[in-house]
């Protein structure tokens, strides 16, 4: 079963020209939520559906794993567009099974994280589809004088109203099948996914915009993952600079394969004055080749008494430095111990379970192999 997340953005908002890719929060408005899909490690694709080039290019530009672009037909990118004719529109081409989940994410809720699609997805286990909402206790009348959610003959205490839900457009999630057939967003029994008070705006007016830029800053940002200050990277090899995978010539000589983003990224700590170190259990003159090529500073492979804690710590010593001021990636359980104690640890996407449930451990967006360690790079970089 595929997870695929859509996240409809076109051009031509009145309200706010380009909205999408206005800044917000130091970023454009659509890279919140694509960076909420793709850090949500269940969903497969990120699919951000537009129609204008500029759109395509400022997405392309963040450089995020599982994200495609789909150009949307120009009639279903209109202001009278619905939501649904372009969702239909894209399942109609696409390779999709009818069991395989449809996450529609709406770029204009950016306050969304990673853990409430995980949370909306678990709810997927008693209902047929889940929509994301706030809880609200305020008191609801009909145009025709009718009260609608209270007794106002019996006004209840604030505290004790369990008060009603309202949708707050951030995501829902159904079967392909379901979505096709009703060609609606929901069907069947449907589960509500509650999400904080804060997010209950979404952003339509440049009115929301400074009020949502302010609950970001108060409520989102401040608890970001923060990187203390580094001064030596440590990485393993295989399953971080590899994807892990063992490959051999017909004659039984063992090949490897790197990754040249992965390549820079040594070269760009080198030049921010960064030591850099690589440590593994395997013994090849493939890995010593290429911690040569790469510019490492240190290299230790094989069978080595030590365990990698022990080395690493032997090499924060010869440089006169802590393990909090050390960063070091590891993807199986062989790295736990020295990945519970660096000042910052990382993993790739495909990790281990148990690594990728280490206290504080930061889990990458991009798989061993894939330019993890690249990625691991360019987020120590911005500290400096």
């Amino acid at each position: 079963m595929k997870i695929v997340a859509f996240i409809p953005v076109r051009g031509g908002s009145k309200s706010i020209p380009l909205k999408n890719i206005k800044s917000f929060c130091g970023k454009p408005l659509v890279y919140w939520t694509i960076k909420a899909a793709v850090e949500t490690c269940e969903i497969d694709h990120v699919i951000v559906a537009t129609d204008s080039l500029e759109i395509e290019k400022t997405v392309l530009q963040f450089d995020f794993p599982k994200v495609e672009i789909y150009r949307r037909n120009a009639e279903n990118a209109q202001d009278s567009s619905s939501t649904e004719s372009v969702i239909l529109e894209y399942l109609n081409q696409a390779s999709l099974l009818p069991d395989d989940l449809f996450i529609l994410i709406q770029a204009t809720s950016p306050l969304l994280q990673a853990a409430d699609l995980v949370k909306g997805l678990t709810l997927l286990k008693h209902a047929d589809s889940v929509l994301s909402a706030v809880r609200t206790k305020r008191f609801y009348w009909s145009n025709d004088g009718r009260s609608l959610n209270y007794d106002y003959r019996k006004r209840p205490r604030r505290q004790e109203f369990e008060g009603v839900f309202m949708e707050n457009g951030a995501f829902y999630i159904n079967k392909v099948a379901n979505v096709q057939r009703d060609k609606n967003r929901l069907s069947g029994r449907i589960a509500i996914c509650e999400m904080p008070k804060y997010t209950s705006f979404e952003v339509d007016e440049l009115e929301d915009w400074f009020i949502m830029e302010q609950l970001m800053n108060r409520n989102i940002l401040p608890f970001l993952p923060r990187t203390p200050k580094v001064k030596l990277v440590l990485t393993d090899v295989d399953g971080v600079l590899t994807d892990g995978g063992m490959y051999y010539t017909e004659k039984g000589d063992e090949i490897k394969k790197f990754n040249t983003r992965d390549g820079m990224a040594f070269r760009l700590l080198h030049d921010a004055n960064i030591k850099t170190g690589i440590i593994t259990t395997e013994n090849t003159v493939i890995v010593k080749n290429r911690a040569k090529k790469v510019g490492a500073d240190f290299l230790k492979q094989g069978k080595f008494g030590e365990g990698k804690l022990e080395i690493a710590q032997t090499i924060c010593n010869k440089l006169g430095i802590s393990l909090e001021e050390a960063a070091y990636i590891g993807d199986d359980i062989n790295c736990k111990f020295l990945l519970e104690k660096v000042g910052f640890a990382a993993c790739p996407a495909d990790a281990n379970s148990e690594i990728k449930q280490i206290p504080g451990i930061r889990v990458l967006t991009r798989k061993g192999g894939k330019g993890v360690f690249r990625e691991f790079a360019e987020i120590i970089l911005e500290t400096v």
